[in-house]
């Protein structure tokens, strides 16, 4: 019997009984433990506050009456606990006080089960290194969000757009939160504009959830419209950007997702070509500069103009301020 099912079988044979459990019916009903199994077992289950005590009178062992005790949590390998824990210690880095109070109770429970089992938090936890890079932080309606979507029902919210720098109200039906880049959206139908939107957590400047219930769209429509493009930007995509990499850059780029229906190749002198659809141009656009000299616009003529744009206006900015250090 498996260790852990042995402290469920004793659990269970301890809280239903009347009377004291003698040792010998313990060993027999637990797949024939030693008596040394069985007296490490109940020390450790009393480690994490078992009230199990030794009444001798009668040989045997019961709950102390009247005291309620629950087993904490599910059991896990210490192999899954030690996943559990560090996917609380990534959100808990990625994004501090986050789901603190949700989180709270089952990180007991775990840190329980680690007590229990000897394992402390594990090396790997206090070894794994989080960098956020830009990220914007989650605003003050991350929970409500998270809430309106779990519940199923509308939120009416304030929005500033980043774009056009205005706020508006509108009332939405949430459909997924999405973490991208290190920042938080909340992709929802929008009752305002009559269509499906991303909304950055960080811009929503109120928000109150209303009794009405949400609009579901099928995951299927969701996917088409949120996932079919390059990036944040939604919609069809119209464009496929023909990309040429350098043979130093493509030993980094090859190995990158970049769209789940890209397409690559190399060619004979290391180059690498990539293929990625798109709709909206500016997150895109981004990601190439970044790579500088290294990558080369091939098709579409009106991305390779904005890039070739984007190029010149740096240039003319860091050609006049060298001007002006030579005065």
């Amino acid at each position: 019997m498996d260790r852990f099912h042995r402290y469920y079988r004793l659990h269970h044979i301890l809280s239903s009984r009347r009377f004291p459990v003698p040792r010998a019916v313990l060993e027999r009903e637990l797949d024939g433990c030693s008596r040394a199994t069985i007296k490490r077992i109940i020390e450790e289950l009393r480690n994490i506050g078992a009230p199990i005590e030794y009444v001798r009178e009668r040989n045997g062992y019961r709950y102390t009456p009247g005291v309620a005790f629950e087993l904490p949590g599910i059991w896990f390998s210490p192999s899954e606990l030690e996943a559990l824990f560090v996917a609380e210690h990534f959100l808990e880095r990625a994004e501090p006080g986050l789901l603190a109070d949700t989180l709270a109770p089952l990180k007991h429970k775990l840190q329980s089960i680690f007590a229990l089992e000897h394992l402390g938090r594990g090396e790997l936890v206090r070894r794994v290194r989080i960098l956020r890079m830009a990220g914007r932080g989650t605003g003050k309606f991350f929970n409500m969000a998270a809430d309106a979507l779990t519940r199923r029902r509308r939120l009416l919210i304030e929005y500033r757009s980043r774009g056009r720098n205005e706020t508006t109200e509108r009332a939405i039906s949430p459909q997924r939160l999405v973490h991208y880049r290190d920042n938080w959206y909340l992709d929802a139908w929008c009752h305002l504009r009559k269509g499906l939107r991303s909304f950055a957590l960080e811009r929503i400047r109120s928000a109150r959830l209303l009794e009405r219930s949400a609009r579901d769209i099928p995951e299927r429509t969701l996917d088409a419209h949120f996932t079919a493009t390059y990036g944040i930007f939604a919609g069809a995509p119209r464009h496929v950007a023909v990309l040429r990499f350098t043979a130093e850059r493509a030993r980094w780029v090859a190995e990158e997702q970049w769209h789940p229906n890209q397409e690559g190749k190399f060619f004979p002198d290391g180059s690498y070509e990539l293929k990625v659809p798109y709709g909206d141009s500016r997150e895109l656009l981004g990601d190439l500069l970044r790579h500088g000299a290294g990558i080369e616009v091939i098709a579409p003529a009106s991305l390779r103009a904005e890039v070739i744009a984007k190029l010149s206006a740096a240039l003319a900015v860091y050609g006049a301020a060298q001007l002006h250090a030579a005065h």
